[in-house]
């Protein structure tokens, strides 16, 4: 080895920037968060899917076995409402349609890179999801509370002992149009907590642009 080389001054790098571990310490707290919020999404998603898949089959059941009044065979009362029903299929469809796309956006990588897009969507989606399923709610109590006509839910549940060997099975129909409603009323705390989590998650994701170091991490300076 020559002296030349012996009497080198040796490069290192450069003094650590807390920058560096203040900014991981937020990309850290920013996976957990989106995690959760992820998790959240997928069961909304899953409980929309459910309250769409019992609210509809209620509706097909009835539309195959309502006869008009010439038949003289009255499963169905000539005076019914509907829209009780028909309220909470909007509503779970739009929860469903808002929640898949806010998935597509997290989940697919050039989605995401759209920041802005992908940020709004994730509060847009818990907070449309929220108004849609409260609106259902209190269409369906506020028009079930009505003596004047049966709803689906309450001229089947009137009927749910009657043994029925072919459709409608009103007791099947009570419990779906049951189900549909609980898990209405259970999905608005959860659209709240998701829609928290997400703003959540959006602050800290404006922080850690605050606390993101300017210089490429690792560059080699001369030590003096």
């Amino acid at each position: 080895m020559s002296s030349d080389d012996k009497n080198a001054v040796p490069t290192t790098y450069s003094e650590f920037n807390p920058l560096d571990l203040e900014h991981q310490r937020y990309m850290k707290k920013i996976r957990l968060v989106e995690s959760a919020r992820i998790g959240l999404t997928g069961l909304a998603l899953l409980s929309g899917f459910t309250i769409l898949g019992t609210s509809a089959d209620t509706l097909a059941v009835y539309n195959a076995t309502h006869l008009p009044g010439d038949f003289h065979l009255p499963l169905w009362p000539d005076q019914f409402d509907l829209r009780p029903t028909i309220a909470l299929v909007i509503g779970s469809s739009i929860v469903v349609l808002a929640h898949i796309l806010s998935l597509l956006f997290s989940k697919i990588r050039t989605l995401r890179n759209q920041t802005a897009v992908h940020s709004s969507l994730s509060l847009a989606a818990p907070f449309v999801s929220f108004t849609a399923v409260m609106i259902s709610m209190i269409f369906f109590y506020a028009i079930n509370a009505s003596t004047k006509d049966d709803t689906l839910q309450s001229w089947s549940c009137q009927w749910r002992i009657a043994t029925m060997s072919a459709k409608p099975h009103f007791g099947t129909l009570c419990d779906e149009s049951r189900t549909a409603l609980y898990l209405s009323v259970v999905l608005v705390p959860v659209e709240l907590i998701i829609f928290t989590v997400a703003g959540y998650q959006s602050m800290l994701e404006r922080k850690s642009v605050g606390v993101m170091p300017s210089r490429k991490s690792g560059s080699p300076t001369p030590s003096s």
